[in-house]
């Protein structure tokens, strides 16, 4: 289990506490170079690899670091939560159990599936966002997903052994680059509803970067097909076996 972690002294105990441990062989923190003492407060819960960024390497460089880490230890199914307790860890045995009965090599945590996400407090003009880049992604990557956005992911260890996720942006747009080259590799991806909390501690970016990633979203929608239409070759796409 990887938690990508940036100022979370205060809610990371809350998630750590409800992880499974019957099933959780392993879990990596990586903290993103925090101005709190998140590094401390994990290494005091006990968990057994703490991976400390000297300088911000933002969300998409962190979670290379969980990554890469994750699959030097032999990882299986590797599990990505916030630790920000947006999402419960509750949820941890149904997604290892769809990945390890083959159903799905890939499982995501949807806020969209039910009526989780404004229920749970997610802010209206983020809640339109999500559904229309999501309606445009759906358009041009050729699937069909609930939601692109949550920061709540499994995966096979196959998946990410295969995908360049390393060559992927450093920024929030590097969790739809991972979904991007997870489609084109024709890895096929289940979901499973999910509430979420939107409250002061948990972690959100403003309407500015909110801008920003939606932007990057579209950008990374636009080259996947263009790359299904056989109209460019990008390095992102391209399998590592």
């Amino acid at each position: 289990m990887v938690l990508p972690a940036y100022n979370a002294a205060l809610t990371i105990e809350k998630t750590y506490k409800e992880i499974p441990f019957d099933i959780v062989d392993e879990v990596i923190l990586c903290d993103d170079a925090s101005r709190d003492n998140t590094a401390e407060v994990g290494r005091r819960l006990g968990i057994q690899h703490v991976i400390v960024h000297q300088q911000n390497k933002g969300y998409g460089g962190n979670q290379k670091s969980l990554y890469n880490k994750a699959l030097e230890l032999g990882g299986d199914i590797i599990i990505m939560l916030h630790p920000d307790y947006q999402y419960t860890p509750k949820l941890i045995p149904a997604m290892v159990n769809i990945i390890g009965d083959d159903l799905y090599p890939v499982v995501l945590g949807s806020r969209i599936l039910g009526k989780g996400a404004l229920k749970g407090g997610m802010p209206i003009y983020k809640y339109f966002a999500n559904r229309l880049l999501t309606f445009t992604q759906n358009l041009l990557v050729n699937y069909k997903l609930s939601e692109y956005h949550t920061g709540y992911r499994a995966f096979s260890g196959e998946v990410l052994r295969t995908i360049n996720f390393n060559e992927n942006s450093d920024d929030f747009v590097f969790d739809n680059e991972m979904l991007s080259q997870i489609i084109y590799a024709k890895f096929h991806i289940g979901e499973v509803t999910c509430p979420t909390k939107y409250f002061e501690e948990a972690s959100s970016i403003n309407f500015r970067r909110s801008s920003i990633y939606g932007l990057g979203v579209l950008r990374v929608s636009v080259g996947h097909f263009f790359q299904r239409m056989g109209l460019v070759k990008l390095n992102m796409y391209k399998r590592l076996k």
